[in-house]
């Protein structure tokens, strides 16, 4: 069930990159292997994120073991190091971005007022969903809650898709293959859920 889950995974990841190159496809944008390089580098080190987490905390909320933490605690610390890593490594992505010219901590305030708060209420969600994932994995176990938790990107999928609707332009053969991406990732998911 895990290989059968991590290869439907994969396999949506690859049309959704092929949805994405035939979307540009004529476009002036050129797509780089530096930014295909990036994404999967960021991926694989989101994947390692939640395993470190689990281990730092009690299985047993009400009699935590002696030197582990709650997941209060393990959530404190969390955003602590999110916020001080953030430092470093936005300073360095602005010094030295992926793409594009270097931008200033000046440029960071010309942004609108709703813009800012849309990034906050972003990180609150998320913070919220991470909290509530790390919460319920005292009964579901870490790896359940972890696969759960992951359906955060398929809503951020279907958002883009068909809120946002960034492929509205796109051929119909590329729509149907984001339908087909959403569906496999969605049975990866649920095998890698029921594999526990």
């Amino acid at each position: 069930m895990i290989f059968g889950g991590v290869a439907l995974i994969s396999l949506a990841i690859i049309l959704n990159a092929r949805a994405y190159k035939q979307l540009n496809e004529g476009g002036s944008e050129k797509l780089s292997s530096k930014g295909l390089f990036l994404s999967v580098i960021s991926g694989c080190l989101m994947g390692l994120f939640y395993k470190y987490v689990a281990a730092s905390m009690a299985t047993n909320f009400i009699n935590p073991e002696v030197g582990k933490l709650s997941p209060y605690t393990a959530l404190v610390l969390f955003s602590v190091g999110v916020l001080l890593s953030s430092f470093l490594f936005n300073t360095w992505q602005m010094k030295k971005p992926f793409s594009g010219k270097a931008v200033s901590f000046g440029d960071y305030f010309q942004g609108a007022f709703q813009d800012h708060v849309m990034g906050i209420l972003g990180g609150g969600i998320w913070f919220i969903g991470m909290a509530l994932s790390i919460l319920a994995s005292e009964k579901a176990g870490p790896a359940v809650s972890y696969g759960l938790g992951q359906g955060a990107t398929v809503v951020a999928a279907v958002w883009g898709i068909f809120i946002w609707k960034e492929f509205a332009k796109a051929k119909s053969s590329t729509k149907s293959m984001l339908n087909w991406m959403l569906l496999l990732y969605i049975v990866g998911l649920a095998l890698l859920i029921g594999a526990k």
